[in-house]
């Protein structure tokens, strides 16, 4: 196991235990919280919830799924981007998956709940996969079919924009996916130059 992916679930599993543990000001104060939020529902946006957020979750069944991406596509990417750059790779996912979460639903009139999970991080990990593994192939889990990892996460990215374009799947951070796979995008892109 790489040690930051292996650090990184091991965060992830510690923080829900202290969440499960009875802690509401994990919630209270380091989700993810719209601005314009008033104080009767929580304490408001803080700048340090643009990371914290990725480390609280809703459910072991949100926690699971995360987890089980995060070790599956980022042991292979942390291997070929080393452990510095995989980590700020990681943490420029979650952040952009963040900024545009709270930019595309305030200007769509957005929930007034917070926002948690580390999807973002893991969503700018499975284009990175997708990116410079393209023909390894992946197994969906339902219904259980193969294909080459660029099918399957140009396919979940499509599935994400049609979601959050069309409010189908409500309670999920559809923009906060597609975030965290641009802001992966455009690392990758800037690293390409740098190289060049």
């Amino acid at each position: 196991m790489p040690p930051v992916t292996g650090a990184l679930l091991a965060a992830n599993v510690l923080v829900f235990l202290l969440q499960l543990s009875g802690m509401p000001v994990l919630v209270a104060h380091f989700a993810l919280w719209p601005p314009a939020t008033g104080p009767q529902l929580g304490p408001g946006f803080e700048i340090w919830q643009l990371v914290t957020y990725s480390f609280l979750h809703g459910s072991l069944l949100h926690l699971g799924f995360n987890m089980l991406a995060l070790y599956t596509f980022g042991r292979d990417v942390e291997r070929l981007f080393g452990s510095a750059w995989y980590l700020q790779y990681y943490f420029v996912s979650v952040v952009t998956a963040a900024i545009s979460h709270l930019v595309v639903t305030g200007w769509m009139g957005g929930s007034p709940y917070p926002t948690v999970g580390a999807s973002g991080g893991v969503y700018g990990i499975l284009l990175a996969f997708g990116y410079y593994f393209p023909r390894r192939t992946v197994i969906l889990l339902f219904p259980p079919i193969p294909m080459p990892a660029r099918v399957f996460v140009t396919l979940f990215a499509a599935l994400e924009l049609y979601f959050g374009v069309t409010g189908t799947v409500a309670g999920v951070a559809h923009f906060a996916h597609l975030g965290g796979m641009l802001g992966g995008w455009l690392l990758i892109r800037s690293r390409g130059r740098r190289r060049r």
